[in-house]
């Protein structure tokens, strides 16, 4: 039996997004990061959550790529 792999897919909810990124729901759904529709439902692309998380400055004194 093949061993299931575990990602993070493409277009989630709140909830799983919020994780993704490692804040709140409450904290997510406070942030610029865009939603898209999806069957009547608000879902956030993982391209997107990505980007923001990658547009976060490093914390002051540390230098980018270790």
């Amino acid at each position: 039996m093949a061993a299931a792999r575990e990602f993070a897919p493409r277009l989630m909810p709140a909830v799983q997004a919020a994780h993704y990124i490692g804040v709140s729901e409450s904290m997510l759904r406070g942030l610029t990061i865009p939603r898209k529709e999806l069957g009547g439902k608000r879902v956030y692309d993982k391209a997107d959550l990505d980007a923001f998380a990658d547009a976060l400055p490093y914390e002051q004194g540390t230098v980018a790529g270790w």
